[in-house]
């Protein structure tokens, strides 16, 4: 899209920082900005979670993850998004994928932000590795 400014969209090894992607999703035009958090929760399957260990074929999950965005936008035009997913260690209650969504309506931003990380976890190559008190397991698929 010419003329847009540069979309917030990157994997890291750092924390991420959610109010980055709302400054890059938000305009004075906006009513509404939904932010989603992916938090490491601390019991898996019955198992407790020490944490978990994010592993990409970067290149090819970044461009998917800038595909969604391009798919974002042709969905609901009026929308901005914004997407930042952990790579490496995230502990229990750290945010392992962060997206934000800024729209003139709420509707849309929900509806474009659960889109996002739908479509995240349908086709981005990302692969977690739970790693519990008692053994680690990679996850496949959703």
């Amino acid at each position: 899209m010419t003329g847009q400014p540069p979309r917030l969209c990157r994997l890291t090894h750092d924390p991420i920082d959610a109010t980055e992607l709302v400054a890059a999703v938000q305009t004075v035009a906006d009513g509404a900005v939904c932010v989603f958090h992916g938090v490491v929760r601390e019991d898996s399957r019955n198992r407790k979670v020490r944490f978990l260990d994010y592993d990409a074929y970067p290149e090819m999950a970044e461009r998917k993850m800038h595909a969604i965005l391009d798919e974002v936008a042709v969905r609901w035009p009026d929308q901005r998004a914004a997407i930042v997913h952990r790579l490496g260690v995230v502990n229990v209650g750290e945010a392992s994928i962060i997206i934000a969504v800024g729209s003139p309506h709420r509707g849309e931003s929900f509806d474009a932000c659960r889109y996002v990380i739908d479509r995240v976890k349908q086709e981005v190559p990302i692969w977690k590795k739970e790693v519990f008190t008692d053994g680690e397991e990679w996850i496949e698929g959703s």
